[in-house]
């Protein structure tokens, strides 16, 4: 197993471009399987979850490819339609396939999706929506079969805007009999770049961005070239690691637009933040300000994927601040891990009392999820002495080299193997 070491107490400064989204790649790549011959697809990270989707992609059939920041993938000679629970189970984002295929194959057999632990995400909206565009769906375990021999256009309104469901259901109706609306449909920028790739394709999708969207049947899909838009999440998480360590950075090649909640939420803490065009400066020499409540949910409001890494920022803060997580019911289990640094955070049901104190302390830590991980990154570079951050595998689904990013930076961090006494050394 591998592990972080960090020497923190060092100030980030220096500039960075920012990488392609994850969020926005994975139902791309999903999407790729709806149309026959080569497709280019530009930006394309390499991360973890990407490594696990191509994988699925080629056990499906599928040529895949990806050097540098380009994939290149051609489904023509894609064999089946079922995905094998052992692929599944590695990543939550398998799901996006099932649209996609059983739009194409009128068939699809995927078992219940894995990934991160930080609570329940279940995929009734994905199966409800495909029921209502005509396809009969069993489920025996954890296995899920659907099929339908010509999936059909429906209204269909999602209980709560949940873009795995939204991007599902898009790329199911593209191909479908007539014409398919989606209400309540989530709002993200990775479902407005998901539409732009699929309208490239020939596909007739309108409304995203806005919680209604249609999408037009259409007879097939052809190749495209498509860049995947920059990682808002990166980004974020980049900002708030400024703001924490009381540095100055540059990121080049972002999209403002995106980060506005977040935006908001640092300049209230008392951080200064110039736009301009795709960059964004942030300065912070100052010890942050308390923000006395701040609420994750759906966009535009504040991400859940950057919750764990403001508390970070919030737990050096001058004051008493609270978050109120209303997305995933588990994902405070980096509380712990942060208390053993010092930080002073009670939790109370779906909100986290921070009290702000004057240092964190470098601590032997768990990474417990993805965006939890990187949050204790960010409190290892903050922090004065050294952090150890164990089971790093769950940072490097959404993080490409992150080592390799802070340090660039200034921040002192490596990768090395990790060693299971370093926990139960650091608790004695």
């Amino acid at each position: 197993m591998e592990k972080f070491v960090i020497e923190g107490g060092r100030p980030l400064s220096g500039t960075v471009p920012i990488v392609g989204a994850k969020n926005a790649a994975l139902p791309i790549l999903a999407a790729t399987v709806l149309a026959q011959g080569p497709i280019l697809i530009d930006n394309m990270p390499h991360l973890l979850d990407i490594q696990v989707m191509l994988d699925i992609l080629r056990s499906l059939g599928v040529q895949a490819s990806h050097t540098g920041t380009k994939a290149l993938i051609d489904a023509s000679n894609m064999h089946t339609a079922e995905i094998t629970e052992e692929r599944m189970k590695k990543m939550r984002s398998s799901i996006f396939l099932m649209g996609p295929l059983l739009a194409r194959f009128g068939e699809a057999t995927v078992y219940q999706p894995g990934g991160c632990a930080i609570g329940e995400r279940r995929i009734d909206l994905h199966l409800n929506g495909l029921r209502a565009m005509g396809a009969v769906v069993s489920e025996s375990g954890n296995k899920i079969e659907c099929r339908a021999h010509k999936l059909r256009g429906a209204q269909i309104n999602l209980d709560f805007p949940s873009v795995g469901a939204t991007e599902n259901l898009m790329m199911a109706a593209v191909t479908a009999d007539g014409i398919t609306t989606i209400t309540n449909a989530a709002r993200e920028p990775e479902i407005t770049d998901l539409q732009i790739f699929l309208n490239r394709m020939g596909a007739k999708i309108m409304g995203a961005g806005t919680q209604t969207l249609t999408i037009e049947g259409v007879k097939r899909l052809q190749p495209c070239e498509h860049r995947i838009i920059p990682d808002r999440i990166v980004a974020g998480t980049l900002m708030i690691a400024a703001a924490a360590t009381r540095g100055h950075i540059t990121l080049e090649g972002v999209v403002p637009g995106n980060l506005t909640s977040l935006v908001y939420v640092l300049r209230r803490a008392g951080v200064q933040i110039g736009i301009e065009r795709d960059i964004i400066n942030i300065v912070a020499y100052n010890r942050p300000r308390a923000v006395e409540r701040i609420v994750t949910s759906p966009y535009p409001s504040f991400p859940t994927d950057l919750q764990a890494q403001l508390m970070v920022l919030l737990s050096l803060a001058d004051g008493g601040s609270i978050i109120k997580e209303t997305v995933f019911e588990e994902r405070f289990k980096h509380v712990r891990e942060l208390s053993l640094m010092g930080a002073d955070i009670r939790v109370d049901h779906n909100c986290a009392k921070i009290r702000g104190v004057p240092r964190l302390y470098g601590a032997t830590v768990e990474a417990t999820d993805l965006r939890a991980g990187a949050a204790l990154v960010i409190a290892g570079l903050a922090a004065v002495g050294r952090t150890i951050v164990q089971q790093i595998h769950h940072i490097d689904r959404g993080y490409e080299s992150i080592e390799t990013l802070f340090t660039r930076l200034g921040g002192h961090m490596e990768r090395t193997i990790s060693i299971k006494q370093d926990r139960l050394a650091s608790s004695m």
